[in-house]
């Protein structure tokens, strides 16, 4: 059986890939199955939350928290894209690459799997502007993940959500997968050097 194709939308937060995910699934002629980070997160938190809905005795800093669980989250998120595509079924990723170590650990598992690398674009501004209007996001979290989501300058497709709506971003994508281009800009970039402070 043929590994499932990934989709691997890079952009940051509030820059339209779920919007833009949600068109693909909706679509009728290659099916896919969206892998939202947010979706894994808040479903520990509702597992966590429910399961132990009393107060703890002592209260740590969310630092520490993150520290404990993010790194076992992500390893469990990366290899539920990998068994997916070993299933054969193609794979929407929407997350944010926050720092080197995510990438590299990302790379490391999934970089001899087909991945269509897709740029998705949008200005400062109007990240602020949506994330105003969300109510749901942080002021400013999309600024901050900024020139780190954007420093991979190899994409096979980039698609700017300014100018293009969520169909049309979608349509894009699809053209590009129906147009049997080799997907190979993931295999081009390199793992990141992290330095040891």
């Amino acid at each position: 059986m043929n590994q499932g194709l990934i989709v691997f939308l890079n952009g940051t937060s509030s820059s339209g890939k779920t919007s833009i995910s949600t068109e693909l699934i909706n679509q009728k002629e290659i099916p896919f199955y969206h892998l939202s980070i947010d979706d894994i997160f808040n479903n520990y938190n509702d597992f966590v939350n429910n399961k132990f809905p009393d107060e703890p005795p002592r209260g740590i800093d969310h630092q520490v928290v993150s520290q404990i669980v993010d790194d076992s989250i992500l390893s469990v998120y990366h290899s539920t894209i990998k068994l997916l595509s070993e299933l054969g079924f193609n794979v929407i990723v929407d997350t944010i690459i926050a720092n080197d170590k995510y990438f590299n650990d990302f790379y490391d598992l999934l970089v001899d799997y087909p991945i269509l690398f897709v740029g998705v674009r949008c200005s400062k501004e109007e990240l602020t502007r949506r994330e105003q209007s969300r109510g749901d996001r942080l002021i400013g979290l999309a600024h901050s993940q900024f020139d780190k989501v954007y420093s991979y300058n190899e994409y096979d497709l980039e698609v700017n959500t300014e100018k293009l709506s969520p169909t049309e971003c979608a349509d894009k994508i699809l053209s590009f997968i129906k147009s049997d281009q080799g997907y190979s800009a993931f295999k081009k970039l390199s793992k990141r050097e992290i330095s040891v402070s």
